[in-house]
């Protein structure tokens, strides 16, 4: 190290003793075509013999990222055992306007030149467009040698790596590619389901349920208050089928305790709680007194809320007198057969569970095992269920018109830009054509998930994430899909 040292202190010294030459000089472009032999022809075209001519045997080289190389031969034999085997071309560009040429001299006899600038290395792989993969600060000791220049001791540091960019035409369907898309998101885990012209046309899984374990394709992950359109549609099903009415009052089947002195309570009917006009806050928990309340009217405003979805629950399982996986597992999951989607944990999922991430990308939240089930959030899923559920909507979901309508109709207003219907948001006009999209999210610590339905063009997409990073997902696997339907919906979700 001492060596090391004594080198840098040479060249700074150098640098602040002696003015760099001017551009025209003949040394500023004699250490230029040097430089241009030993990258543009050696370098870029892994021609050793540039090496050994222009390298001096006492060669020494200092690298910020691969450490010290004491020898010419050992510097020879790394390209040739390295540079020239790599699976890609690479390529090195000289920032010109960054290069500088000091001379160094004693008793006024020039022996020698410091060159100092910035260059870029570049990869070229067959097929593909070259690019960037780092930029560096280099400084090279030029000495001549017995009238020749040769390249004596050599620096390059500073590195900053560059990612490769990700080739967007195998995006989502080659597992490698989006897997080192997923990284650089810090995204763990994504599974994706699409659904064209009203039938399955992809399910997808990709990444790791946690670090070092992949993510197979029946992947359980917990989708958050994506488990509010199954509740809604197993309320519609009983519904439809006359078992109930959507404006019936529900408090002569179940009244919460917190309410029951409440008159606003004999207010709430399906309709209500299915649009999110109840009047409770998303959850009572949130409230100082940790009780359920009204904080407004029911049915004259629109404000989410989880409690209303379990209300619902709560008042179909009194009514009905079973639990709601009982009726969903009637209604929904058996005919679907969805077998792996469950209200409640089973020990069975611990081994293909979608860990919860947090946004540092490696840190995990606690595994959320309930016991008791939620109409409103954690349900357990697979990709490839839910995507079946969300193409059973697709397809009408064996509903009459008079529901299917009343699902897309403007239950109340949210904003200038959208509506909720029953268990659904729906996007209005986002197309030329003025067609609407219906949107549903779940988002908790360490779940970001949401679902899409254009039924205008029978077209579905559900994306899961297993992190607090997952939204970071959203845009481009919006736009690979849905194209301009998808930037559509992205400029109304922007909007609100």
């Amino acid at each position: 190290m001492k060596k090391y040292f004594a080198l840098i202190t040479l060249l700074l010294i150098s640098m602040v003793s002696t003015a760099q030459v001017d551009k025209t000089t003949e040394l500023y472009n004699t250490i230029k075509e040097k430089d241009s032999l030993l990258f543009n022809i050696g370098f870029n075209n892994c021609d050793i013999t540039q090496f050994k001519k222009l390298v001096s045997p006492d060669f020494e080289f200092y690298h910020d990222q691969s450490g010290i190389t004491n020898s010419k031969s050992e510097f020879i034999l790394g390209i040739e055992n390295g540079l020239c085997k790599l699976g890609y071309k690479p390529k090195r560009v000289l920032d010109k306007k960054s290069l500088e040429i000091y001379p160094l001299k004693k008793n006024g006899a020039l022996y020698g030149a410091i060159e100092t600038g910035i260059h870029s290395f570049y990869a070229i792989e067959k097929n593909k467009e070259e690019y960037l993969t780092s930029v560096a600060k280099f400084t090279h000791l030029w000495i001549l040698e017995n009238g020749n220049w040769k390249l004596s001791k050599g620096l390059s540091y500073n590195h900053k790596d560059v990612d490769k960019p990700i080739d967007n035409k195998l995006l989502f369907s080659d597992k490698e590619e989006t897997e080192r898309w997923l990284e650089q998101k810090s995204i763990p885990a994504l599974g994706i389901g699409y659904i064209e012209d009203g039938k399955i046309k992809q399910i997808s899984v990709f990444g790791e349920l946690e670090k070092g374990k992949t993510a197979p394709k029946n992947t359980i992950w917990n989708v958050a208050s994506l488990t509010k359109p199954i509740t809604a549609l197993v309320a519609l099903k009983l519904i439809d089928s006359g078992k109930l009415s959507l404006d019936e009052a529900l408090y002569k089947y179940y009244i919460d305790p917190d309410i029951i002195n409440d008159p606003r309570a004999k207010k709430l009917s399906a309709r209500i709680i299915l649009s999110h006009q109840t009047g409770f806050s998303n959850w009572r928990g949130n409230n100082e007194n940790g009780k359920l309340s009204f904080e407004f009217e029911p049915g004259t405003k629109y404000q989410y809320s989880g409690e209303g979805f379990e209300y619902l629950r709560k008042v179909l399982e009194n009514k009905f007198n079973k639990s709601i996986q009982q009726l969903a597992h009637e209604l929904i999951f058996k005919p679907l057969k969805m077998f792996n989607t469950n209200f409640v944990w089973k020990e069975q999922y611990e081994s293909r569970f979608a860990k919860w991430h947090t946004e540092k990308g490696g840190e995990l939240y606690p595994i959320l095992k309930n016991n008791t089930a939620n109409g409103a959030d954690d349900l357990l899923t697979t990709i490839e269920d839910y995507t079946t559920f969300i193409n059973y909507l697709v397809n009408g979901a064996g509903l009459s018109k008079k529901i299917s309508k009343e699902i897309v109709s403007d239950q109340v207003r949210i904003n200038d830009f959208k509506h909720f219907g029953l268990g659904w948001w729906i996007d209005e006009n986002i197309n030329s054509n003025k067609d609407f999209a219906m949107v549903h999210g779940g988002d908790d610590i360490g779940v970001h998930t949401i679902a899409f339905m254009i039924p205008k063009t029978k077209q579905g997409l559900i994306i899961f994430t297993n992190s607090d990073n997952g939204t970071g997902a959203f845009q481009e696997v919006l736009l690979k899909y849905l194209g301009e339907n998808g930037q559509g919906i992205m400029e109304v979700e922007m909007k609100r």
